[in-house]
């Protein structure tokens, strides 16, 4: 029997958005996608880059088009769009964070889960090897005793340069690389050990109260395990975005998204040196769990709940709460 094709609407076309749609074409499990943005050169370039890429006249086209809906605007529209998809009986698949603050993203999810909707958040790791493999070797015993873990991000600039069009990002209402890269890790913590309480949280902002912040630090406690989060932005030297498992036997660093080394004590080891592209291996394996969600089939992906548990963290750790 032939795999089902689903059609997927796209909403927003920004770098993400784009993303998704290169990766869908290339998926065996999706037809043509439809998609539209408010900003006419937004869907220009998505069109240039996607030949043949169905541009629809409005959202509530690619709504109705489509038979699940991908959320990729900047925050302060997600709710509008979830709720309209919501309206239309659509299984919303979404961007994080849900709302640009944690009392809108709470109706949100309260609605999608009175209403029945399917819905699911792209965590980009949760589907990675990296993540399913460092899972089952806390699960089997192998990396022994957790005794801690870090989560260290740095960029150079931030926004990053290659997000120059998402002015929204340096902003303090809705961006920020807390929202943006450490909610990502803020999930696989929280998938890997348990729900995380927040024990202390400094961050620091630049004079323009606009702004987003500059640094971060925080503790927090899963499960009796401690992790330490440092964040900084700013200074010449190259991007920092890693997450390290302490274990008694053997500890997992992931480093830049979708890498994953270990150690026993000594030098780091790369696993998975066979794969030319974790990226696109982690993109592929994000689309399976997104067909089989749609379908109603076991997956891995986080719900709108889990996304809110992470918005809550973050938005407590942004006010140092």
């Amino acid at each position: 029997m032939a795999a089902a094709m689903h059609r997927v609407g796209v909403i927003g076309l920004g770098i993400m958005g784009r993303r998704m749609i290169t990766n869908l074409v290339q998926h065996g499990g999706f037809s043509d996608p439809c998609a539209w943005d408010p900003e006419p050169r937004a869907c220009a370039d998505a069109a240039v880059e996607t030949p043949g890429l169905t541009i629809m006249d409005g959202a509530d086209a690619v709504i109705a088009a489509a038979d699940l809906v991908y959320i990729a605007t900047p925050p302060l529209w997600h709710r509008n769009y979830a709720e309209r998809a919501m309206a239309a009986g659509k299984p919303v698949y979404s961007e994080k964070p849900l709302g640009i603050n944690v009392a809108e993203s709470r109706a949100l999810v309260t609605a999608l889960e009175e209403s029945g909707t399917p819905n699911v958040v792209n965590f980009i790791q949760a589907a990675s090897r990296a993540v399913t493999l460092t899972e089952e070797r806390i699960v089997d015993g192998s990396l022994g005793d957790i005794t801690g873990a870090d989560i260290i991000v740095h960029f150079a600039r931030w926004p990053r340069d290659w997000q120059a069009d998402a002015d929204w990002l340096r902003f303090r209402d809705q961006g920020g690389y807390s929202r943006e890269v450490l909610s990502h890790f803020l999930y696989v913590i929280q998938r890997l050990l348990g729900p995380a309480t927040l024990v202390s949280a400094t961050p620091v902002y630049p004079a323009d109260p606009a702004l987003c912040e500059t640094h971060i630090s925080a503790t927090l406690d899963c499960n009796g395990v401690p992790v330490s989060v440092l964040g900084s932005s700013g200074g010449a030297g190259p991007d920092r975005v890693e997450m390290i498992i302490w274990g008694s036997h053997r500890s997992h660093r992931l480093h830049d998204w979708f890498l994953l080394q270990s150690s026993d004590g000594g030098e780091w080891q790369q696993e998975f040196p066979e794969v030319e592209d974790p990226r696109a291996q982690a993109f592929g394996f994000q689309l399976d769990n997104v067909a089989a969600w749609v379908e109603g089939r076991e997956n891995i992906l986080p719900s709108a709940r889990d996304a809110l548990m992470v918005q809550e963290l973050v938005e407590a750790m942004l006010t140092g709460k």
